[in-house]
């Protein structure tokens, strides 16, 4: 039962390359003869069922990506006729949230193997991704098997210079990340709305910690710091990004495009990932000038922060 974190509404982008990321573990399984397929995710954060969160309406481009027929299971309560079939939004069900173990063992009785693809969703404790797996047999999926790898590279070895680029919001989820990356990275550097909840709040950083300042609308980072960022990236061997440097989706993108560029002719190896900056780097035609794209936005940041993903460790 491949289980995948799917994030349409609030981004199709970033869910149009988590689907993506699916097909090579699909292959795989087709290829060693698997007698049929479970396709298992959520979109969005329903508080109930409602079709405009429905997985069924992933069916079309989940059968253009695979290249393959893919059946919809509305319900749970039977068995649904085909080799590839996607069931209904896993949040629609009580006891998906809260990590019930009897909904899991209802999930459990349809497969014989469980298998992981949803980094995305690995640091949450829902029961298809901590309590199902301790049921079945299982496995990673190869993309999140290639997501661990990349990301640990980045904490445990990375080539230096090592920059790394922290945007977006919310400081306090913000914070445990740029204070791990100081102690690893050369430079981290901040911008997006960071820098005025940074100046709020009086906090102090490292010396390696470089602050953008803001143009004067707040809306995205000074030409003086695209500068001082640049100049910093154009050194690095690696760079890891994770959050636009301004309000791209209200037209204040030349900061964060800029910063692109500097990546992208720095020739570093360069891993980007969260849902925001994926949709930035999609929209500007970007993504493949990247090493490597996280489908891990929340996940991201706390394996960057050194925590420990429970879904990862359901699979120990």
């Amino acid at each position: 039962m491949p289980v995948k974190e799917f994030t349409v509404k609030s981004s199709q982008y970033s869910g149009a390359t988590r689907l993506t990321n699916l097909k090579n573990t699909i292959d795989y399984l087709y290829k060693q003869g698997a007698s049929k397929i479970i396709i298992a995710g959520h979109i969005d954060r329903p508080q109930k069922p409602d079709p405009e969160f429905s997985t069924k309406q992933l069916r079309f481009i989940l059968e253009q990506i695979l290249l393959r027929s893919v059946y919809f299971a509305q319900n749970l309560e039977k068995q649904v006729a085909g080799y590839l079939v996607l069931v209904e939004n896993l949040r629609f069900f009580q006891g998906e949230e809260t990590n019930d173990t009897a909904f899991a063992v209802k999930l459990s009785s349809f497969a014989d193997i469980y298998v992981n693809e949803a980094f995305g969703n690995c640091h949450r404790n829902h029961a298809s991704m901590v309590a199902l797996p301790r049921l079945l047999p299982h496995a990673a999926g190869l993309h999140l098997e290639e997501e661990v790898n990349q990301l640990t590279k980045l904490i445990r070895g990375p080539k230096k210079p090592f920059v790394a680029i922290i945007g977006g919001a919310k400081i306090e989820t913000k914070l445990p990340l740029v204070s791990n990356l100081s102690k690893i990275a050369d430079f981290v550097l901040v911008g997006g709305e960071l820098p005025v909840e940074i100046k709020d709040k009086q906090m102090t950083f490292p010396q390696n910690v470089l602050v953008a300042s803001l143009a004067d609308d707040k809306k995205d980072i000074s030409e003086e710091s695209v500068k001082q960022f640049s100049d910093v990236i154009t050194k690095s061997q690696t760079v890891v990004w994770n959050g636009p440097l301004g309000l791209f989706e209200e037209g204040h993108a030349e900061g964060s495009r800029k910063i692109a560029g500097s990546v992208i002719d720095s020739g570093a190896y360069s891993v980007a990932g969260g849902g925001e900056t994926v949709e930035f780097l999609a929209k500007n035609n970007l993504l493949s000038h990247f090493s490597f794209v996280s489908s891990g936005g929340g996940a991201m940041l706390e394996f960057l922060s050194g925590k420990k993903l429970l879904a990862l460790e359901a699979l120990q």
